[in-house]
């Protein structure tokens, strides 16, 4: 069903491109929260997403799951974001000559399941929490998870580790 729902797409079926991307919406919007913490951000780089999905169908070549190719595209939108958000913020640093902003947006983070660890997830750097999510939530395989960060396998197995030590190491501190 959703092979032919990409078929019809790929070939300018606006129903069935709909359709996929509607089946797929949730799902990407429940991942861009869990790297995001933030319901808003989440918000926006989901329509962000699909728009860029909507823009690029022609490009999926099926060599990986389609849910795969989307959490490619929502991982690249959110690490842009966040670049020009940061070059922003420098920008007003310097204009304003006050500290650092606080664009800090994790208490809205409102997903149960992660509750306990929260904390911890939100204290690692982006290099770090997006890999782990992506294998120990979503289960993708690190060749998976390479593809999708555009990092190298290696690369993608040291952050995995070197994040749960981290998360380990804070948890521990917390008990």
């Amino acid at each position: 069903m959703e092979q032919d729902l990409l078929a019809r797409a790929k070939k300018g079926d606006e129903e069935a491109l709909a359709s996929i991307l509607k089946e797929h919406y949730t799902f990407v919007y429940k991942f861009v929260i869990k790297i995001s913490g933030s319901d808003q951000i989440a918000l926006d780089i989901t329509q962000d997403t699909m728009v860029k999905a909507i823009q690029k169908i022609h490009q999926y070549k099926g060599k990986s799951a389609f849910s795969s190719w989307l959490i490619q595209i929502a991982t690249n939108t959110y690490l842009d974001t966040k670049r020009k958000q940061k070059t922003a913020q420098t920008y007003l640093e310097k204009e304003k000559g006050k500290g650092k902003l606080d664009y800090n947006t994790y208490n809205s983070f409102q997903v149960t399941e992660w509750y306990a660890a929260k904390e911890a997830i939100w204290k690692l750097s982006d290099a770090y929490r997006i890999p782990i999510l992506l294998k120990h939530y979503y289960g993708y395989d690190y060749t998976e998870i390479a593809k999708m960060t555009s990092v190298k396998v290696g690369t993608v197995k040291s952050r995995v580790h070197y994040g749960l030590a981290i998360l380990r190491e804070e948890l521990q501190e917390h008990e």
